[in-house]
């Protein structure tokens, strides 16, 4: 699995500003565009030339430069030291230049290039990657033909690593692309992409898409495009374009162990962006659909404990407390098959299609609940009010953020050990935990002698409290390569003894 965390192979295409020192170049100024580019002839053999359609995009494509101002001091403040290539003719020079440079105090001015593209001439509004202008004092947009706007700061998405910037195009006269359908590109289709790799200003570089639907655990909406049109550092925000100059996607990161192109980057698709970046323009946020449920994917052995003939949708593991179906019309257990009439055959596009929809609306979910299909109506609530909630209660967020009030795991249903609970089983006061309220007959729990009214104390001798507790603690020994859970349970009256459950 691919990290999203910063890491030698993952590589976000944003370039400091040092590096483009020593690899920029005067680039030549672009004479003004027309307005619209034709689309050139295709053969089986690739497209003839590009040279028309890039011509024609050029202007529309930017650099963006940022700033921020950081506090210098010995061990802490420290400009942080560029990336660069291992074996490089310039790695001798970074090594000098910034050996002299690191612990000194007073404050320090940190600068990054990135590229991005204006997508409304008339009221000068730009999209860019979020990680590109992150945390920056200050936003320059610098155009093809020399010149240079400050742009301001519209909307940012992280989830989708999305940002909206505006110019005053009353300075200059703009020149704007405009979204293409990405749901319509298949693998194959030759696309362009249009960047400012190393700080060199206005670079096309041509490729296929390789893939599509890539999920490289960048965010909880992982839905790329991956294509071998080179990407380098100083690409990321940068457009990617089909063979009509349309943009279907939004360059953002690589796989490389060196740093540079090695013909696998990855673009966030138009489809997603379109809504977000409209989002952003409106509201200045997203404000996302919400279900209120936590899912894990519905492997081949669930699917036969379900009585399901294939592995397919997504299993509801916890209801989110106060979420939009935490009145029973989504139980622990439910298989979502489809949601809002889109099918849902991996666990990973439920997320999106929620998050897709309107906040408030109406929607049709079906479930395979015990065998049997049914078809609930649900009102959606909004994404971020629950992960504001999740935060006000000190919790942290589930799949889609908020509390858990109960979950399901190993054969378990569990929840909060609430008065109500210690009345229906009869658990004493002095036990804390989490109680155990079904188990599964055949189920990985029930081998082990597991039992409704059991009440789960430690994993892994950990405490555990919450019924999140208990899905976070068994999915850090997933992460660690465990096989078995070690459990400390409690019976009704308080009495211990611990238990080894697989996790397989």
């Amino acid at each position: 699995m691919i990290s999203h965390r910063p890491t030698p192979l993952l590589r976000r295409a944003i370039l400091p500003l040092a590096m483009a020192m020593v690899f920029a170049s005067p680039v030549l100024a672009q004479t003004e565009a027309p307005a619209a580019a034709a689309a050139p002839h295709v053969t089986q053999a690739g497209p003839a030339s590009v040279a028309d359609l890039a011509e024609g995009l050029l202007g529309a494509v930017v650099n963006i430069s940022t700033s921020q101002r950081i506090k210098g001091g010995e061990g802490q403040g420290t400009v942080p030291l560029p990336e660069v290539p291992e074996g490089s003719p310039f790695q001798d020079f970074f090594d000098e230049f910034f050996k002299d440079r690191q612990g000194g105090g007073g404050q320090r001015q940190v600068q990054s290039l990135g590229s991005g593209f204006v997508i409304d001439a008339a009221e000068g509004i730009l999209v860019t990657n979020n990680h590109v202008i992150a945390d920056a004092d200050e936003i320059e947009v610098n155009f093809s033909d020399g010149s240079k706007l400050k742009a301001e700061l519209v909307g940012t998405d992280s989830k989708t690593d999305i940002a909206v910037l505006k110019v005053d195009p009353t300075l200059k006269k703009l020149k704007e692309v405009h979204f293409g359908d990405s749901d319509r590109m298949r693998i194959g289709d030759w696309v362009m992409a249009i960047g400012n790799p190393f700080g060199l200003g206005g670079t096309v570089t041509v490729g296929i898409i390789s893939a599509r639907n890539r999920d490289i655990d960048a965010g909880p909406y992982d839905d790329f495009i991956q294509t071998d049109a080179a990407i380098n550092r100083g690409n990321s925000g940068g457009p990617l374009f089909n063979m009509y100059g349309e943009v279907v996607g939004i360059n953002t990161a690589i796989i490389s162990p060196s740093g540079g192109s090695i013909g696998i980057g990855f673009s966030i698709p138009a489809e997603l962006a379109v809504s977000v970046v409209s989002q952003l323009r409106e509201f200045g946020e997203t404000r996302r659909g919400w279900l209120g449920v936590r899912i894990q994917p519905v492997t081949d052995e669930i699917a036969e404990s379900l009585g399901i003939k294939e592995a397919h949708g997504a299993l509801v593991s916890g209801i989110i407390k106060d979420g939009p179906v935490d009145n029973g019309l989504i139980e622990v257990g439910d298989v979502i098959i489809r949601f809002d009439g889109r099918d849902i055959k991996e666990s990973r596009e439920l997320p999106l299609a929620v998050a897709e929809s309107p906040v408030g609306k109406a929607v049709d979910v079906v479930v395979i609940r015990k065998g049997v299909e049914t078809t609930v109506k649900v009102t959606l609530g909004r994404l971020e009010e629950g992960e504001k909630l999740a935060e006000a209660e000190g919790a942290q967020a589930g799949e889609e953020g908020g509390p858990v009030a109960t979950a399901s795991l190993l054969g378990m249903t569990f929840g909060e050990l609430t008065d109500e609970m210690r009345d229906k089983f009869g658990i004493d006061p002095d036990v804390s935990g989490v109680v155990v309220t079904e188990v599964a007959d055949g189920s990985p729990a029930a081998e082990r002698g597991v039992t409704a009214g059991d009440v789960i104390t430690e994993i892994a001798q950990e405490s555990v409290s919450t019924p999140e507790d208990v899905l976070d603690r068994i999915a850090a020994l997933k992460e660690q390569g465990r096989k078995n859970a070690l459990l400390m349970l409690a019976s009704k009256t308080g009495e211990l003894r611990f238990v080894t459950i697989r996790m397989d």
